[in-house]
């Protein structure tokens, strides 16, 4: 469902703050496939994402999602094949906009517009239907203004409109680091059902290594723009925070430098 091959990225190349934040990277996601992404700060985690998504186009290398070759189109018109959340819950909706335009605009990506009525009543069943799975009222309140629920309520509702055309690719950018560690553990167990149920193709950032661990069905660790760890199957069922550190110093010759991961 992803390919990515030899994927590279330097941002002020020729300067003084140059940074190489991609070193031929090489990436390939079975359809459904559930990968978690972690490693410390500038490892390029982040990048990667922005990469895939066409935040920024790679300088080298390329990008399929099933079998099209994205490299080159711009961010909009990637938006077709991938649904996104980011970390702040604040960027995935419109705030002054009520929660059924939302969902109606989620329902519309990528399809052309008409004159049709903007909401049919069949479609706001179906929004009360897909909301009631989130478990937290939202279907009572469809024409609620979005800027008036609380951050894990938001980034939640970012994640089913994520998810809602079923997208070829979620990406998930620490989509819990903003949330208090309660909020933060519904999102997570609202994004496995939703990638179960869906049976969708997921790539998710986080900073959490337990999470990393405890979710999807294959687990990498970037460093310096490269990929040192790569982790499925069974050996990520039997995956433990202490054989993951050992991973990490033997394939980057030393520890661990941040201890964002450890204390998360």
């Amino acid at each position: 469902m992803l390919e990515i091959r030899n994927i590279s990225k330097t941002f002020n190349a020729g300067t003084i703050n140059e940074k190489c934040a991609l070193r031929d990277v090489s990436l390939t996601l079975n359809d459904g496939d559930f990968v978690t992404v972690i490693g410390g700060n500038g490892a390029g985690k982040s990048t990667l994402l922005n990469a895939i998504a066409g935040t920024w186009l790679v300088d080298e290398g390329s990008i399929e999602i099933d079998g099209i070759n994205i490299t080159k189109l711009p961010e909009h018109k990637r938006a077709r094949y991938i649904g996104r959340v980011f970390q702040d819950p604040m960027m995935g909706t419109a705030a002054t906009m009520q929660i059924e335009e939302n969902l109606a605009l989620a329902k519309r990506r990528g399809k052309k517009r008409t004159l049709k009525v903007g909401i049919t009543p069949a479609e706001r069943e179906e929004y009360k239907k897909v909301l009631k799975t989130l478990d937290l009222g939202l279907e009572d309140r469809l024409t609620a203004k979005v800027g008036l629920l609380s951050g894990g309520q938001r980034q939640a509702l970012t994640l089913l409109m994520a998810a809602l055309q079923k997208p070829k690719l979620l990406l998930l950018d620490e989509h819990t680091a903003a949330l208090d560690p309660k909020t933060a553990a519904k999102v997570l167990a609202t994004t496995e059902k939703i990638v179960t149920r869906d049976h969708l193709t997921t790539v998710m950032i986080t900073h959490n290594m337990r999470d990393a661990i405890a979710h999807g069905n294959r687990l990498i660790m970037m460093y310096e723009g490269q990929i040192v760890v790569d982790i499925s199957g069974e050996e990520k069922k039997n995956l433990t925070v202490e054989y993951l550190l050992q991973l990490f110093e033997k394939a980057s010759g030393q520890a661990l430098a941040s201890d964002r991961m450890l204390l998360s």
